[in-house]
């Protein structure tokens, strides 16, 4: 991809995007993020320019420019989604250059994925998703809208996670589980049973936690 890119967000998961974009040569153009105390300061030679909502920047994307969302807040992140659909542009993708990703695969469009991380054949990877490194969706694997998968973590075969669901680093789903939307799975827990929508989990094997 030779458009340069604007990434919303300056923080930790800013930073992580531009290492994964410059892992692919891609120009980053700036930062946009809303904490005013970055603003004009420079983050590895990449300045920080003003608000996620300044017309001044936003007028580029889509044109000049595309754009990635880089926020672990899903709920900011949808404000940004739906701020950029109403401009009929999607956010792009950020890959690392070392990740790999089944030619036979579905990846749609916004999605982090890290360094070392493996998408296999026939998995599905919807948008917005965030990938951390080294971690693993295994064949046939199904992932919805916004869902974040920590650092180390396998996603075995024919896996359903449902919309907004986080699961945390070095986390196993057996093969065959459904995770619900807005579920959370504790670190490093082994689940070997549906999880519910909006149910917390953790342990070996995973239980249902307040």
């Amino acid at each position: 991809m030779k458009t340069p890119v604007i990434i919303f967000g300056a923080k930790g998961m800013g930073r992580v995007a531009l290492d994964i974009f410059q892992s692919n040569d891609v120009t980053i153009y700036c930062f946009l993020d809303d904490d005013e105390k970055l603003h004009g300061k420079e983050i590895s030679d990449i300045p920080v320019l003003g608000r996620t909502d300044d017309d001044g920047f936003l007028k580029y994307i889509g044109k000049k420019c595309a754009a990635f969302i880089a926020s672990d807040d899903n709920r900011f992140r949808e404000t940004l989604v739906d701020m950029l659909k109403k401009m009929k542009v999607m956010p792009v993708n950020a890959i690392h250059s070392t990740a790999y990703i089944s030619e036979l695969a579905f990846i749609g469009h916004g999605n982090m994925v890290s360094a070392g991380v493996v998408v296999s054949t026939n998995a599905k990877i919807a948008n917005h998703c965030v990938l951390s490194s080294n971690a693993t969706v295994d064949f046939d694997a199904e992932l919805d809208d916004f869902v974040q998968i920590g650092s180390g973590t396998v996603i075995n075969s024919g896996v359903k996670i449902g919309k907004r669901a986080f699961i945390g680093s070095g986390a196993v789903i057996v093969s065959g589980i459904q995770i619900g939307k807005d579920a959370r799975i504790g670190a490093g827990s082994v689940v070997i049973s549906d999880v519910k929508p909006g149910q917390t989990v953790f342990g070996n094997p995973a239980k249902p936690v307040s």
